[in-house]
């Protein structure tokens, strides 16, 4: 039995959404241009779902990757929870406030602000963090690129990332 490297395993798999997206428009592809009639449209709609599933998994695989940090995460029904060495807790999708990335710590944190509680911190590297994209994806207005790009340009100091639409409301406008 051939032995694949861990890391080339780790790539495979923080990856895998795209990969599986480009062989499965590599197929639409060679269905497109090799046949003629439904055939073809078949392959052409293969096409377009290998592109859509290449974009949703770069945008994953920007979220995921990073591993062997404190604790771990789990997602069920709308309510996210950590379980640390040190600390934990957990909080339902609809109480979310704000959302915020703290790169200041080592490693840095996720920071899930409610309404009447702590936040709750949740390393980025955790195990079971990867599930953290999809919840998050489902805040209203949130914009993943720029969660991605905060999330890789690093930074110095914590950044809200996303506020609850009622919670802007309630803010005083200077103008």
């Amino acid at each position: 039995m051939a032995m694949i490297r861990p890391e080339v395993l780790a790539a495979l798999s923080r990856w895998r959404e795209a990969l599986a997206g480009l062989a499965l428009a590599a197929l639409g592809l060679w269905a497109a241009l090799g046949s003629f009639g439904i055939l073809a449209w078949l392959g052409w709609a293969a096409v377009a779902a290998g592109a859509a599933l290449v974009f949703a998994g770069i945008q994953r695989g920007r979220f995921r990757g990073r591993q062997g940090g404190p604790g771990f995460v789990e997602v069920v029904e709308g309510r996210i929870a950590y379980f640390g060495p040190l600390d934990g807790g957990a909080v339902a999708l609809s109480e979310i406030e704000e959302l915020r990335f703290d790169p200041s710590g080592a490693p840095p944190v996720w920071v899930l602000v409610q309404q009447g509680r702590p936040p709750l911190s949740i390393p980025v590297n955790a195990a079971g963090a990867d599930a953290l994209f999809d919840i998050f994806a489902t805040l209203p207005g949130l914009r993943t690129g720029h969660l991605l790009a905060e999330l890789e340009k690093g930074g110095r100091s914590p950044v809200v990332i996303w506020e609850h639409p009622s919670r802007l409301a309630r803010r005083p406008r200077l103008h």
